[in-house]
């Protein structure tokens, strides 16, 4: 329905890219089909689970590109390939006909050379349109998240981040520095959501056929298996509880900030030779976007002049208009 949407809008569908299977990994990363090439250096985990449309749209083939994002997969390919990319706000785009991985919480955006495509993009697949005239960062009220001890991140995304930080303070924004309660609280829940819908979405395909599956994402869905439903329930209460904490705490602000992603891309062949340093990389690259999936929050990426590290801006559920004026006016003052 989105293509069809899209189409009626007088866009032109150029094809279908390739994706890491069932969209269940960060890295973008496939060697059962093919692994799009990231737009710095081909020998380079291109970002997921949306890699080849990223890879498409960084790479010149097409103006723009759609993406899926349950945990990341727009927001980590686009950071990765120093694009803009939005996670909408979960039903602000309709899901007929999108393979569904945790319907709970899959979504699906745009992915754009610039803050303004992203808006024109989302109009033309179903979404709200968005008048970003006039979108200013004087007197912007901005959390930029940070929490050392849950959120480490890694040298050159760290600096990015603290880079684009100064430069929106002195562009006249009003920055806060602090952590959130909820991050770590929604983290934990994490394992238990992730794995207990996708798996039970996902397991009379993938046991039909197991061997036709890479093995750490066929292993990754497996462990949903042992996920309860009293305990998914009770996962499902538990995020109730955080996302309430989340919006008492950061009430006062238009956005959050954070790094879209805490590490940079990996080596392709490096992660395909050792399954313990793949799955390490692929949860340190889904660990950050995470947080807005599972607080029910829209999230935009943003390039921020170093390449692979993004500039992620959160805002509530149902606030994607408002959250790209916000981009927009951080867009222009970072270049």
């Amino acid at each position: 329905m989105v293509v069809a949407t899209a189409a009626r809008a007088g866009l032109v569908c150029i094809g279908k890219t390739h994706l890491t299977e069932l969209a269940f990994s960060g890295l973008g990363i496939n060697p059962m089909t093919a692994t799009p090439p990231n737009v710095h250096d081909p020998a380079l985990a291109p970002g997921g689970s949306s890699s080849g449309s990223a890879a498409a749209l960084a790479h010149g083939l097409v103006p723009a590109a759609i993406g899926s994002d349950t945990a990341g997969s727009v927001r980590i390919p686009a950071a990765w390939n120093d694009l803009v990319g939005l996670k909408t706000s979960h039903g602000l785009v309709p899901l007929d006909g999108v393979l569904p991985l945790r319907p709970q919480f899959d979504t699906v955006g745009p992915l754009a050379r610039s803050v303004e495509d992203a808006a024109l993009l989302l109009a033309a697949i179903g979404g709200p349109t968005c008048d970003l005239r006039g979108s200013r960062l004087q007197g912007l009220r901005l959390l930029a998240l940070e929490d050392a001890a849950t959120l480490p991140v890694r040298e050159a995304p760290r600096q990015a981040f603290e880079g684009a930080v100064e430069t929106l303070a002195g562009a006249g924004a009003r920055i806060a520095r602090g952590a959130v309660d909820a991050v770590p609280g929604v983290l934990a829940l994490w394992p238990t959501v992730a794995g207990g819908e996708a798996y039970g979405v996902w397991r009379e395909a993938i046991e039909a056929r197991p061997e036709a599956m890479y093995p750490p994402i066929r292993d990754r869905f497996r462990a949903g298996a042992g996920v309860s439903a009293a305990d998914y329930v009770r996962a499902l209460h538990g995020l109730g509880r955080e996302r309430r904490r989340w919006y008492a705490a950061t009430a006062g602000y238009d956005a959050v900030l954070a790094p879209t992603v805490a590490n940079l891309p990996p080596n392709t062949a490096a992660a395909l030779a050792d399954p313990a340093h793949f799955a390490a990389e692929n949860i340190l690259a889904l660990r950050n976007p995470t947080i807005a999936s599972l607080l029910g929050l829209c999230a935009l990426t943003l390039p921020t002049g170093t390449p692979s590290c993004g500039l992620t801006l959160m805002a509530p559920g149902g606030d994607d208009t408002r959250l790209l004026r916000i981009g927009a006016a951080i867009e222009s003052a970072l270049g």
